[in-house]
This record gives C-alpha cells, structure tokens and sequence, in this order.
C-alpha cells in the first residue's frame, strides 16, 4: 500500500488527490485497457523509480519521446515526482530535430519506447548531455517503491519549473517555454470553472499528448477534476473515433479545426436527423483549438449536431488557455471568446500604448498561467515579457463587451503600400464558399506594392474551381488591394501535428534563392 504525503503546490497533488479520495475511479481507458486513479499514481511511481536508479538529479531534465498511450501519463507523473523537469519531444520529428531539443534543454535522459529504438541508439552517441534512456519495456520490470516518502520534498514552491514545453515557432529554432506547476495548475483550474467540468465527465484525447493544448485540456484538466480520458493514437479512421464516443459516452470532445470540417461535412444517415441525435448524442459540449476555426465550419458544425463549439485561444507561452467563448451566454462567430477567470487582456500599439475599444493591436495577456520565460533567451525574453504582460505576437481587437478577435499574426501582416492586410479576414472569405476545403494567406515580395497577398487553397473536389474563379470570388467581398496577385490549387497543404498549417513552409518556397555568381 502506498503511504500519502501532504504535498501542495505540485501537478503531484492531483494524483495524492485522487489516491486518498477516489483511487478505484477509472482514470484512463487505453482501447480495451482501463487505469484507475489508483494503478495510474503506482506507474507513476515505477517511472520516478526507474529515473531515481539513474542517479538524475533534481532539477535535471528527462525528455519524453513516447506515442499518444497511458505510458505518456505515466512517464509525465515519474518525472515529476523524482523532482525532474519534462522536456515533451513531438514524436514525429527527425533525428536532428530531436537532437536539437535536447542538446538546447540539456535534457539527461530520455524516456521513450521501442517503435523508437533505433533513433534513440543515435541519440545516445549524438547528445552530448544525453546520459541514459529509459525503454517503456524496461521500466515495468522496475520494483515500485513502497512509500512515497522515498520521493519527498517534491517541489513546494509552485514557482519551480516543472515542464519545457518547445514552441513550434515561425522562424528559427523552436523554444523552450519554462512553464512552472503553478502555470499549469492555475489554467487547467481556470478553464475547468469555464465549462463546468465534473467527475462524471468523459474525455477524450486523440490530438498528440506532447502539445500544450492536449496536455493541458485532454490530460491534465480531465485529471484534476477527478474525470475519465479516453486515450486514442490517432481521430482516424474517422469511423473508429465516432464508435468510441459513443461506446465510451463522451461528454466533452476536444479537436481542432481539421476534425470539426471533416465532421461537419460527413453525412448523417438518412435516419437520424438532426433533431434526433442531439438525444443520442452523448457529447455536451465540443471545444476547439490549436488553430483558427473558421466561421463557417463552427456555424455548419453546431447546425448539424446542435451542441455547443466553443473556440478557444492559447499559446504555449501561457499554458496554453487564454480565452474561451462561454458556455452560458453569447457565442460570437469569429471570436476566440472572453480571458479565462484570473488572465487579463489588452491590446497596444507599436508605441506600448493601451487601446480602446474596437481599435486593432496586439493582445498582451497577463496572469498566473504566463511561462517564466524561455530557457536560454534572455533577448526573446525582453522582447515578449514586459512588466508581467506577455507580448503575443497576435493581432487583435477587443470588442465592448470584451470579446477577443484575432486578425492574423503581427509578423503575418502583409504591408500593400502601407495599407495593412490580414490574411485571416482574407482566408475567412475563402473558407465561406462551399467548395473550398483549406485555405491559407502569405505576404510576398513585390517590386511595386512593397508586399502583397498570395493565396493557397485545397478544394473539396479536383477541378470544381479555377484560380480565376476564386479570384471573381473574392473581388465581390474584399477591398481591390486584399485581392491575392495569385492563388495556387493544391491537392493538400503543409500542416504541423495538430493540424495547423504552417504558413512558414509556404513563405520558404516564395523566397529567391541566392543570386549565384562565377
């Protein structure tokens, strides 16, 4: 029997919370495998054993490399409570681009599975402060430790780092963002009070664990109410995810914009109306981050399943949740919704300077979730931590009754002969037209106009839209000087792990190599 200490201050709580309370509840449920509260804190354990024998000591930082499965759960816990740092690595990154995060973060060890073998014998010769890695397989042959009083002193003061979490980044190297238990602890509890979350309800967590919004609202929020995840790989087959919500009666689906367009377009058999499957339905509500979520697919999504899309907005910088639409109370099309309880919003202008009402700038945010900063950083520190306000990068607005609109990413703006252009109000008109499936908006050079818009666009079906159509298109909605110099039809667009298109890639292509002489 494991024997509890009184600890506070620490993601551990929320474990020892759950072991004196409730430890038969079911935690995790992993296809047909179910984890109690219970069996989750003893894994836990057996990970912080398998680390403790390593000799890492406090403070050191052990990356995981691990797949969506209750292995991440355990391994994210053990790190914890050896008193470690987590360092998440994306699983599907490139032997460099590991190396990359854990030459930066100095990460120690590496806990990780056998799908990852080969990368990780590498790793060992090619990290120079790589000391061991820990295979899942190994670890459960590990003796779990019968008190927890062999983990003692874990983290008392909320202010002590407990994850690095690697900014994707739109240039450059990504960066750590050093994000304290108190971070964590305080979104997950803030956005849990904004949509009522409850021991009875049921999540589930398909979009990959390493991501900030995943880790926080898929795994982190469920637990610390005291709620059930259903863990899954992948949301495809679409078919697998819809048989999953029902069989294990989801009550709060989380996704991305990509999972929302694919469900709004899916026909419903011809005898279940709409009507109906509200009844049969057990999702109360569905949430959406990561990315923009376009009007029409939140307008088409709620019309076809009547329940609640509430679009949120975040960044891993502030763990990630900064705002939400309510749950009780107005939903604004193309809003990212009110500041979650305890997080204020402004918005400034390139002089610092607070603006009003409806007038467009940065959104700076400020609370008890916003990072310590980025570890090794101190330039990008001063540039994005000013007197405890977090500089976004985001260009918005905030309406009178506090709602937040996100026009595009500052250095996404595009310059038309000094008239600023978003590419976001131009990709929302994209996404309006019924046969256009994805669609992205870059700035490029140009010799007369400084900048100006190019398009980018995946239809819903081959050949049903030329370039010239999308362009008469757009010309009856936009301003002359929006309209993109040129849209390219692609057949798909580059995107990150959530299902973000990465805008970067796109921006590479439309840059001229260099000018070779000789």
């Amino acid at each position: 029997m494991l024997q509890e200490q009184n600890i506070s201050g620490s993601l551990i709580d929320i474990l020892l919370r759950a072991h004196r309370y409730y430890p038969d509840r079911t935690a995790l449920i992993f296809g047909s495998k179910e984890i109690s509260y219970a069996e989750l804190l003893q894994e836990s354990c057996r990970v912080a054993s398998a680390v403790r024998k390593t000799g890492a000591k406090e403070g050191e930082r052990i990356a995981i490399l691990l797949d969506n499965s209750p292995e991440f759960v355990y391994a994210y816990f053990g790190i914890l409570l050896n008193r470690n740092i987590i360092v998440p690595i994306n699983h599907m990154f490139k032997r460099e681009e590991v190396k990359y995060i854990l030459d930066d973060s100095g990460a120690k060890g590496l806990v990780t599975s056998a799908a990852y073998t080969l990368v990780a014998d590498e790793l060992k010769t090619m990290a120079a402060s790589l000391a061991f890695v820990l295979q899942t397989s190994q670890i459960k042959g590990v003796p779990v430790e019968a008190s927890l009083a062999r983990f003692a002193d874990i983290p008392k003061r909320p202010a002590d780092p407990a994850v690095f979490l690697y900014t994707s980044g739109t240039t450059g190297h990504p960066k750590a963002a050093m994000l304290t238990h108190n971070n964590l602890l305080s979104n997950i509890r803030s956005s849990s009070r904004c949509i009522r979350v409850t021991p009875k309800d049921t999540f589930i967590s398909f979009l990959p664990l390493f991501h900030s919004f995943a880790a926080t609202v898929c795994m982190l929020m469920p637990l610390d109410a005291g709620a059930k995840t259903i863990i899954m790989k992948s949301p495809r087959p679409i078919k697998k995810l819809l048989r999953t919500i029902r069989k294990n009666r989801i009550t709060i689906f989380v996704g991305i914009p990509s999972i929302y367009g694919i469900l709004k377009e899916m026909k419903l058999p011809p005898f279940l109306p709409p009507f109906l499957l509200k009844f049969i339905n057990p999702v109360r509500l569905a949430i959406s981050g990561a990315a923009a979520l376009p009007v029409e697919v939140f307008l088409g999504f709620e019309k076809k399943f009547r329940l609640p899309l509430l679009e949120g907005y975040g960044l891993t910088e502030a763990s990630p949740v900064v705002s939400l639409n309510p749950l009780k109370g107005p939903r604004k099309p193309g809003s990212i919704g009110l500041p979650i309880p305890d997080i204020k919003a402004k918005i400034i202008d390139e002089h610092g300077q607070a603006l009003g009402p409806g007038q467009e700038g940065e959104l700076c945010v400020k609370g008890p979730n916003v990072m310590l900063g980025y570890y090794k950083k101190e330039e990008d520190n001063r540039q994005t931590l000013r007197e405890g306000w977090l500089l976004t990068g985001d260009m918005a607005k905030i309406d009178k009754d506090g709602y937040i609109f996100i026009m595009g990413r500052k250095k996404d703006m595009v310059n038309v002969r000094g008239l600023n252009v978003y590419p976001r109000e131009i990709e929302e008109v994209l996404y309006r037209d019924p046969r256009i499936k994805e669609a992205a908006v870059i700035g490029v050079p140009d010799p007369h106009k400084g900048e100006v818009p190019k398009g980018y666009v995946v239809l819903k079906t081959a050949g049903s839209m030329t370039e010239h159509d999308i362009i008469a298109y757009l010309r009856g909605h936009l301003a002359d000087y929006k309209i993109p110099r040129k849209i390219e039809i692609r057949t798909e667009l580059p995107k990150n792990s959530t299902g973000k298109i990465l805008k970067r890639i796109l921006i590479e292509e439309n840059i001229a190599p260099p000018h070779r002489t000789g």
